[in-house]
């Protein structure tokens, strides 16, 4: 008779087959191979976890009971798939919530509405208080070209979805909606309209659209209509200036989101860093020295925040080059030396181009474009040295997606990131206030999260050139400030609510320039990490 172990380990082998095949979200009658044996053996071990009747997500057992990382990645894909089951193909998402998908807005939203004529109009809960509603429409209102979405959720076309959606979409999602109107392809649209008869639409979509910059297009729609007989009067449905997106107005909607973001932040950090004083002449030789003094509080408090548990003697130890992994076998086998060593060697590299900046009065920006891809590199050498990361994992940006841990938040997808890196090292160029510089390059890096790990520690390293290259003091994110810290880049991550980061930041600048540089630098007094230990998955948090 199998022990229980070689039974468990069984079940393991027919799930792991499913998720090889991409499936993490299922209705378990779909897949006789994973019997009802099967199903119990992984939910009592932790490694299923039920969804709604029926329906199964993978899971990791080490999650706490109220993790949501696991459900927030698996939600769409969920509904997807549960909507394919009941309905087939006779469903669509909202006009609204396509609009949002078309825009680049990546959150995940606690309540999806999806449209099919065979729903009944009735909610139903899902896990962590989401939930999604069936709407019943009618069966000519389901949109002709619907396309999934990398989720595969089935998606109104963007002229559709435009015309569809209530006036009200415009303020209570403005970037969105500026978006999309920057993107719809006029001729579409209007033969939409035309099609429809949608008169008030179209003046509607007139105003959007010569409010956004494309007062051509806005010209040729209402003299369309008019030609066709249709009376037509143009109205704003925005409710304020919206925020400066530059480019192109069909540029990738995830750039589009980042310009704009910038652009209605800066005036917020800017307010903020008012009274906050400046060095204008900068002592290269002084400014090394203030930082190498930080050196070991600063790592301290960085590699805590990521949860690895490293003593302020092994840092010592590996800035002294003691640390010896062809030696040592604690040295080579300790993951958290291999991240020790990986933050010192990444430290020195930083500090020695802020000094060349500064000595030689560079521009920070384009010296930071040149040089910031090695950042990366450098930070995990060690670890592909003592064979714990592959040497292809240096070679650059992410190809797979990540999920931040228990975050609404939903880092852009691997293709988005080659958009967005060029997008943000030109708006870090054009900005002129190294405050804005500092605390947006910051937040828009971990908004990217271009890397599978390693982005808090490489967001601090970016603020923080940033910071001194600009004339402010090298500024440590404490532990103690770990739970607003990572609550901030929610808010202005989710919300575009950029005060409470900014408000931090600043907060941290004020206290640490008034404190002396020995209490800044001061050994904890217990000589270590009291942080959990790091998640099994690379992607855990914004560090």
């Amino acid at each position: 008779m199998a022990a229980p172990n070689e039974k468990l380990a069984s079940s393991l082998q027919i799930l792991k087959a499913l998720q090889d095949r991409g499936i993490s979200v299922f209705r378990g009658s779909a897949h006789p191979e994973l019997t009802r044996t099967h199903r119990e053996r992984l939910l009592a071990a932790g490694f299923l976890k039920p969804v709604i009747q029926g329906w199964y997500q993978s899971n990791n057992p080490e999650d706490d009971e109220g993790d949501s990382t696991h459900w927030y990645a698996n939600m769409e894909t969920f509904v997807a798939a549960y909507a394919h089951a009941r309905f087939g193909d006779q469903w669509q998402l909202s006009p609204e919530l396509s609009l949002l998908k078309h825009s680049g807005y990546t959150s995940v939203e606690k309540q999806i509405l999806l449209h099919s004529p065979l729903a009944a109009n009735q909610p139903q809960a899902l896990p962590h208080g989401c939930s999604m509603f069936l709407y019943q429409t009618k069966p000519e209102l389901l949109a002709q070209g619907r396309a999934p979405n990398a989720s595969g959720l089935l998606l109104v076309p963007l002229p559709e979805a435009l015309i569809r959606a209530s006036p009200s979409f415009f303020h209570t999602h403005e970037l969105a909606a500026q978006i999309v109107t920057r993107q719809v392809d006029i001729s579409s649209l209007t033969a939409r309209l035309l099609e429809g008869g949608h008169s008030v639409v179209a003046g509607r979509m007139a105003g959007a659209l010569r409010a956004v910059g494309r007062a051509t297009d806005a010209e040729q729609l209402v003299q369309t209509m008019r030609a066709a007989t249709y009376v037509v009067v143009e109205d704003n449905p925005f409710e304020r200036p919206l925020a400066h997106i530059g480019g192109r107005m069909n540029e990738s909607p995830y750039v589009q989101r980042i310009q704009a973001m910038w652009s209605s932040m800066r005036e917020i950090v800017i307010d903020r860093f008012e009274g906050i004083p400046r060095l204008s002449n900068l002592d290269s030789e002084a400014l090394l020295h203030d930082i190498e003094a930080r050196y070991v509080a600063d790592a301290y408090h960085s590699l805590s925040i990521e949860g690895y548990r490293v003593s302020t003697d092994l840092i010592e130890k590996v800035r002294s080059g003691d640390w010896s992994p062809l030696i040592n076998k604690e040295d080579r086998q300790a993951r958290d030396a291999m991240a020790a060593k990986g933050y010192a060697e990444a430290h020195k590299r930083v500090r020695l181009l802020i000094g060349e900046v500064v000595a030689q009065m560079n521009e920070p920006a384009i010296t930071l474009r040149r040089d910031f891809s090695q950042w990366y590199v450098t930070l995990f050498s060690p670890s592909v040295t003592a064979g714990i990361l592959k040497a292809s994992d240096l070679a650059g940006y992410r190809n797979n997606n990540v999920f931040i841990r228990n975050a609404l938040h939903v880092p852009l997808a691997p293709e988005a990131v080659r958009d967005c890196m060029p997008a943000l090292f030109d708006l870090l160029l054009a900005e002129d206030h190294p405050g804005v510089r500092a605390v947006l390059g910051h937040f828009i890096f971990v908004f990217i999260h271009p890397y599978m790990d390693g982005n808090g520690r490489l967001s601090r390293f970016l603020m923080n050139y940033l910071l001194t290259t600009g004339g402010y003091p090298w500024t440590i994110v404490t532990v103690q400030s770990q739970t607003a810290y990572l609550a901030a880049l929610e808010q202005a991550s989710t919300y575009r609510n950029i005060k409470p980061f900014a408000d931090l930041i600043c907060g941290l600048i004020e206290s640490q320039a008034a404190e002396p540089i020995e209490r800044i630098t001061q050994r904890p007094e217990s000589g270590s990490w009291t942080a959990p230990p790091p998640d099994s998955d690379p992607s855990h948090a914004f560090a």
